[in-house]
Order: structure tokens, then sequence, then C-alpha cells
């Protein structure tokens, strides 16, 4: 054992609280939390570890403490910790991202939207869904079935919503309170799991049109019927207690966990979410930290169970909800549901390439390739522009592997550099460092441009006139015009022909900051062409245009509009003009 490692465990207290561990760079690699610190810290150094805990000791310099009164404030600093700092031993799930809630808004004309948060007190909300997808579908089924309102901004004729009968069009003549209550009460019972009313309704206009023979319009109601059969078969199992729950249960192979969660909500499933890991350190541990991250952003149900007992009595400490162990019942059958789901998961990903728990080894093996330290934190540059027009910037940043979009950034770039691809490059880097610098924030280990040798010396130049010391590499094109290799800034080149799975993983990076660099430049130059196709137009001012533009995001959706469509948002004459402006 290490001496400074030795004197540090002498002085641990049995106290909850955080530990930091730091490699010989000075850099945290790994945030954990403890109810007693002085057991759970020397248990790392003490006793022999294996995979990456083995690893993560070995890197291990030394380590600080934090004190707090209780583990829940332990709980919570921990999650802060790993939030700020990324070590890269911590667990990382990979969706950090809020799910959506179907949301009614209940007073005015109501109508159903997808909301991220359930905050707004105007809104009733029904979920979280565990992807927008089904949150869609469920609203496409909805509009077809109740006459809720569908513009946002009011029409001064009705539309075509009004002619199918699927709205009261609010927009020509006032709803009374009370039709809409008929239908707030519908859709919520609907949304609760009871649609045996509408399914029956659908069906006898089905029949109904088939006897005419009006089979479109059959076919049409069949659909519909389809849709609803459709969400009642992905509930597999109703709730009559009504309860907001998730079921977890995982698996254990071959060092990797998998945990899978079943979501409940109002009784109903509404779908189920899966994580394969590399198993770090003691198994309900493991577990119980997952748990704990996957409710960073979501909100607790009023129930939680779990294929555990001893997870099930450490998560009772720390989250304000119930917590279930299931024994017997049809909780039990749920938890064995959950965990047939878990053994499949492991089955797909032991079937599959491991390129993405294999991350942190690939990122040594470019560090040895390049002789840098490990790059845990790249940073990828692109510019785009046409022909020198709208030039933009974009940087994204990967950490651990991982894409770390909160750091991603856009930069707008002054229209007399647009053709200028180097001084665009020399800009950027120089106007995002600079700020890191003055901010004194982190830095990457590795710096990822696209174009060659000349953009790389572009971007090391702006590095030292900052007075920074950042390795910069650069993407290189073999005489196929295909990414082969990296270059460095005195021009050695490195073929990855022989480490395609590190080659991969700088692929998808360059994919992604692609991307990202075309789609804020398609951005910015649908803006620029919208604003000046709607300049110069009499009748249509700064309101007006505010409702073109969030009516029509798109350029494209704009330009094919019909002169009846934009008349549904513009007095017509106006629209006409419009029309007439957009097709010149």
């Amino acid at each position: 054992m290490k001496k400074q490692i030795s004197s540090l465990i002498a002085n641990l207290k049995h106290s909850p609280g955080v530990y930091l561990m730091y490699d010989k760079d000075d850099k945290i690699i790994y945030i954990g939390k403890a109810k007693d610190l002085s057991k759970r810290v020397s248990q790392y150094f003490m006793r022999p570890q294996s995979g990456k805990v083995q690893k993560m000791v070995f890197e291990t310099e030394r380590f600080e403490t934090i004190l707090t009164d209780n583990e829940k404030e332990a709980l919570i600093l921990e999650m802060n910790l790993i939030q700020t700092h990324y070590p890269k031993y911590n667990v990382l799930l990979k969706d950090d991202k809020h799910y959506p809630y179907i949301a009614l808004k209940k007073d005015g004309d109501p109508y159903l939207t997808i909301k991220r948060t359930n905050k707004e007190k105007n809104y009733e909300y029904f979920g979280p869904f565990p992807n927008s997808g089904a949150a869609y579908e469920m609203i496409d089924l909805l509009n077809k079935l109740f006459p809720l309102r569908k513009c946002r901004v009011l029409p001064s004729e009705p539309c075509l919503y009004y002619h199918l009968g699927q709205c009261l069009a609010p927009c020509i003549k006032k709803i009374e309170q009370e039709e809409y209550e008929e239908i707030i009460k519908n859709v919520e019972r609907f949304l609760k799991g009871d649609n045996k009313l509408e399914a029956d309704a659908i069906k006898n206009k089905m029949e109904l049109a088939s006897s005419k023979e009006d089979y479109e319009l059959a076919l049409e109601y069949k659909k519909t019927l389809d849709s609803i059969e459709h969400i009642n078969t992905a509930q597999h199992v109703e709730f009559f207690d009504r309860i907001d729950r998730d079921i977890f249960a995982y698996s254990l192979r071959e060092h990797y966990v998998s945990l899978a969660i079943l979501i409940y909500r109002n009784g109903i499933l509404l779908g189920k979410e899966n994580y394969v890991l590399e198993l770090f350190g003691n198994i309900e541990e493991f577990v119980e930290e997952i748990i704990l991250l996957f409710y960073q952003k979501r909100p607790l149900p009023k129930e939680i169970v779990i294929n555990s007992s001893k997870i099930k009595e450490n998560l009772s400490a720390l989250l304000e909800t119930s917590i279930v162990s299931a024994s017997k019942g049809k909780l039990l059958d749920l938890v064995k549901i959950a965990k047939k789901n878990a053994d499949n998961a492991l089955d797909q990903y032991f079937i599959s390439a491991r390129l993405d728990e294999d991350k942190l080894t690939l990122l040594e093996k470019l560090g040895t390739i390049l002789n840098i330290k490990t790059p845990l934190h790249i940073e990828l540059f692109d510019n785009s522009h046409l022909q020198g027009s709208s030039p933009v910037g974009a940087m994204v940043a990967f950490i651990n592997g991982e894409p770390a979009k909160k750091l991603y950034r856009k930069f707008h770039i002054d229209e007399k550099l647009g053709g200028d691809d180097l001084r665009s490059m020399e800009e950027v880097i120089t106007r995002h460092y600079k700020r890191l610098k003055d901010n004194k924030a982190p830095l990457p280990d590795l710096i990822l441009v696209d174009g060659g040798e000349l953009q790389i010396k572009a971007a090391s130049r702006a590095i030292e006139q900052l007075e920074l010391s950042i390795p910069v590499c650069g993407l290189y094109k073999n005489d196929k015009h295909q990414t082969s290799g990296l270059m460095d800034k005195e021009g050695n080149t490195y073929d990855l022909k022989d480490d395609k799975l590190v080659f991969f993983l700088l692929a998808r990076m360059q994919d992604e900051v692609h991307r990202f660099a075309i789609k804020f430049h398609h951005d910015v130059r649908n803006k620029t062409l919208k604003s000046s196709l709607l300049d110069g137009i009499n009748g249509l001012g700064d309101k007006r245009k505010a409702v073109i533009r969030k009516a029509y995001p798109d350029l494209s959706m704009l330009r094919n509009a019909s002169i009846s469509e934009l008349a549904q948002l513009l007095p017509e004459e106006v629209a006409k003009e419009l029309y007439k402006r957009l097709k010149e």
C-alpha cells in the first residue's frame, strides 16, 4: 500500500460522508458516498479487488473525504460532485434527458401537448412516458377521439379538424365550459386506462361505414381501433389501485450487471428501461447507485419494487417513497417479468460488440498512440457555411467516451470570415478557450479538428497564443477522401487501420460534431432566409411573423404551404402576398 494512502486511512472517521479518489495527475477518478467512511474507504485498500475496482485502486494516489450529518446529505453531495467532475470510474447513465409527460391544459380552450417537466400549475400531467414516441402516439389518438382545440394560434376560420368533427372550432364560436368539462373528464378517463367506450363507439362506426360500402372510411376507423388495441396490448398488466410504481430487477453475468425497470403510472404500464453496465464493486451498492442516478431527473413514484431486500433497506433510508421487496402475488409476478427483461438484455449485450463498454480502454490506447495522458475529455470542432454565407462553428465534448451535451457550444462567425476556414477555426478556438481560461473552467485533454494539417496548425496557433497546453490533432483523410487516421501539429500521422475500435470510436465523435455543426448552420440559414422572405409584406408585422415562424419552423414546410393553410393564420390578402413571395 502507498505510504500516503496508509496515513490517510489511519485518519478516516466513522461518519457518513463523501470520498474523492485522485490519480497521479491530481484528477478525480471516482466519487462515492458512505454511511461509515472509515469502513467503506479502507475496504478498497485493505481487501483484494478485481476488475475496474482493482484498476481504480491501483491508479489512486490519494483520497479526500467530506463529512456530512447523514447519508442523505452524502447522497445529494455525491450526485452534485459527480455531475461537476465526471469521474471516469463513476457510472454515467447515457440518457440524462427529462422524460416526457402528456400535459392537458384545462383552463380556457383545453388542448394536449408534450411537457418535459410537471411544474406548470395550469396543466394536468400524465406520465412520464419512457420515450416521446409513445407520448406523441397517445396524443395523436386522443386528438382523433376527442374534439379538443388543435391550433396553438386560433385561425380566423375553421380548419380541417372542425370539418372532420375533431374540433369544436373555438376560433369562430364560444364553447361553454360545461361542454369542455365533459371532454376533459373523458380524456382523463382514457389516459387512466378506461377506453372501452371509445373502442366500442369506433367499432360501431367502422361496421356502419362497411355496411354502406364506404370502405375507405371503414379503414380509417379500423386504424384508430388498432391504435387503441395496440395501447391496451402494450400495458400487459393493469393495477386497479392506480398507484405510480417502478419495478426493478437485476441480473449478473461475467462481471456485467443488467438492470431492468418496468414503469407504471396510474396503474398502467407505460414502458420499460434497461441498462447493462460493467460491475464496479459490491453488486448491491452498484445497483443502488444506478437506481439513485435513475431518479436524478425523474420524479419518484409512490412505490418502488426491487428484487433485493438489502437494496430495499438501503434505498428506504435515502428515497422518500415506499420501497418494497416483493415476495408473493402480482408484484412478484412483475419482478419476474422485469428479471426476464434483464436476462434478455444481457443476452443481447453479449451477442453484440462491446464497443460501448470498452471506451475507457480505447481512450487509454488512444493516449498511448499519441503519447499523451489518457484523453478522458475530448473536444471536437467543425465549421459550416454555404459558399461563405451564414458561417457558424460548433464544438462537441466527449467525457469518458460519452457525449457531454451540456458542454456543447455553438458559435456565430462574422460573415467576413465565412469563406476563410482557417481564420474561422482560429477565431472559434480563441473565443472558446479564452472564456474557459478566464472562468478557470476545466480544459480538455485533447482537441480534435477536421480539415487536415492547415486546420490543425490554425487551432494550435490559437491555443499557443492563449498560453495553454492542450494537445491538438486532426482527423485526416486518405486519397479517397475517407477519414483514416490522426495527425498532430508537427504533421506526424497515426494510421488507425490496425486499431479499428479506436478508429470507430473517433468516427462516432466526428459524425456527432458534423451533425451538430450542420444542424446549427441549417437553423441559422433557415432563420435568415425566412426573415428575408417575411420582410416587406404589407400587413405582416412582428406578431404575425412570430406566428408564422412558430407554425412553420422549417423553411421547406413554409415554402410548401398553400394559400388556404396560410389564410388560417393570416388575413387572406396577407396570405396571398406571402404565398406569392414564397413562389418567387
